[in-house]
């Protein structure tokens, strides 16, 4: 098997637990966990530099970096799921009632490729109708993908300035509450703070009733958004065919006792709140493997491309390995 370690950078959740501390070996293996906090630095590290041969990343930094020749490639293992109509927040005087009112306004994003606003925007364009391109784009860090060319709509947040107090400010009209926006990371619905008070306590949610919205569209599309994917160096996979399928079946195995625990009742994070939750919608609340995510893959990829974030639509097996075909 692989000669020397593995350097491997994920993220610690209840699904990997077992992984990282041993007590699920992926076979043969010399594995080496590096501890990234947070997991997103290791998505830059990985992108910049290679320092991992097998890491955690963004879907949408992944497929970005892909397209520009990068030489890792995903296993469809998807460490991190949640829906995107919510942590969208505007100005109550903004007169924004719809997504499509967004058209002409400024809106806050932390990255333009982010993968919650790419899924989010992707949203408001197929299902609402809006004209993504008549948005100002309001960005204040950088594009993971360093090369990444943005669109003529997307500007940067003038030096000193933050997005939340642009918002504060009116100079932003709306923006995303949560990890892709506005201030500190939190929960897709939180984190936007101002004044003591989050983003949910001080903007409306632009999409109401949005726990319906969502399992609404679930049962319609099967779209199920994707994040936090697994990249393993394509030189490794190249001298050890096999290494794919050892370390899929090793994040499946990790992530038996913990559904386990979940379908129990027990765990009190946010994210075992958040997927015990979801497990009656639908189904395993963090699906691994390329046919049981088809619909949630190729929705990225589509609002990846619409966006002007990849050049063209890649073939699935030119970005995912199949484990199941190993």
């Amino acid at each position: 098997m692989p000669d020397g370690r593995l350097k491997i950078a994920i993220g610690s959740y209840g699904h990997t637990k077992a992984l990282k501390d041993g007590s699920v070996p992926i076979a043969g293996v010399d594995a080496e966990f590096v501890e990234v906090v947070p997991i997103i630095a290791a998505f830059r590290r990985m992108v910049r530099d290679l320092e991992f041969d097998v890491c955690e990343m963004a879907p949408t930094t992944y497929m970005i970096a892909r397209a520009r020749g990068a030489p890792y490639i995903a296993l469809p293992v998807f460490l991190m799921r949640r829906f995107h109509h919510g942590g969208f927040v505007t100005r109550p005087d903004a007169g924004i009632k719809v997504p499509k009112d967004l058209e002409g306004k400024k809106v806050g994003v932390r990255a333009f490729s982010v993968t919650t606003g790419v899924y989010t925007r992707g949203i408001f364009v197929n299902e609402y109708g809006l004209d993504s391109s008549k948005v100002t784009w309001v960005v204040d860090d950088e594009e993971h993908v360093t090369t990444l060319k943005l669109p003529p709509n997307v500007i940067h947040a003038p030096a000193g300035q933050s997005l939340v107090s642009m918002m504060a400010s009116g100079e932003l009209q709306a923006g995303f509450s949560g990890p892709a926006g506005v201030g500190r990371a939190g929960p897709p619905t939180g984190g936007w703070e101002q004044g003591g008070q989050t983003a949910a306590q001080t903007y409306p949610e632009l999409i109401p009733d949005v726990a319906n919205v969502e399992a609404e569209w679930f049962r319609r599309t099967g779209i199920y958004p994707i994040h936090g994917l697994v990249v393993v160096k394509t030189e490794r996979i190249a001298r050890h065919p096999g290494l794919a399928r050892l370390l899929f079946d090793a994040f499946v195995a990790a992530k038996k006792p913990h559904l386990e625990r979940l379908k129990r009742g027990e765990g009190d994070a946010p994210e075992d709140q958040r997927y015990r939750e979801l497990s009656p919608l639908v189904g395993d609340p963090l699906p691994y493997g390329i046919e049981s995510n088809r619909p949630s893959i190729e929705a990225l990829v589509t609002y990846a491309l619409q966006q002007g974030l990849i050049p063209t639509r890649p073939p699935l097996h030119e970005i995912f390995l199949d484990p199941e075909k190993l």
